[in-house]
């Protein structure tokens, strides 16, 4: 490995730790500190490029954040910087919730620990409408009445009618296959 891609992998490693390490509430939580560091400061990928990142990391098996993190990581520095981000990312969990077990009854019935957690609610919940609003605008930018509508309408289905979650995946899946489908066809023909 060359002296850059050390240096990439070394930071790709502290960024995650520090990421993993501060944020709390899920994997789309790291979102917003991705896009701050990655895309921002160090130009590495662009926001749509996040964006894609993250449907892909949730569409995998496994922990979003790590998942994004792997994804960040590889766009980075390849397969080390895909090591590099995962370790850094998975560290700060696992001590976390290596601590958390052995003190389990003192934190579960600590009203202050309870406090901080549901505080942490608020700010978790106002990180994941910002990220839902940033892929809303992505969407409306690619100015498909279809995609345009599948929000709205996969919204519809779960909290209105109660459908499926399953049932209502698999139909937007469908859906933007035979859009993609479609438009390839006009763009070849």
């Amino acid at each position: 490995m060359t002296g850059e891609k050390v240096k990439k992998c070394l930071w790709l490693f502290w960024i995650n730790l520090f990421i993993g390490a501060f944020t709390f509430g899920g994997g789309y939580i790291v979102v917003p500190m991705i896009s701050k560091y990655f895309v921002r400061k160090k130009q590495l990928f662009s926001k749509e490029e996040l964006l894609s990142m993250a449907a892909i990391a949730q569409s995998a098996p496994g922990a979003i954040a790590v998942n994004l993190s792997a994804l960040a990581g590889h766009r980075a520095a390849g397969m080390a910087g895909v090591a590099a981000s995962c370790l850094g990312a998975v560290i700060p969990p696992l001590i976390i919730l290596s601590i958390v077990s052995v003190w389990y009854d003192a934190f579960s019935s600590n009203t202050a620990v309870e406090a901080v957690l549901r505080g942490m609610q608020a700010g978790v919940a106002a990180l994941i409408v910002d990220i839902v609003a940033d892929m809303w605008q992505m969407i409306l930018r690619r100015k498909s009445a279809l995609l345009n509508a599948l929000m709205p309408g996969a919204f519809l289905a779960s909290f209105v009618f109660r459908l499926n979650i399953a049932a209502i995946l698999a139909v937007c899946c469908v859906l933007s296959l035979w859009h993609v489908r479609r438009t390839l066809g006009r763009r070849a023909g």
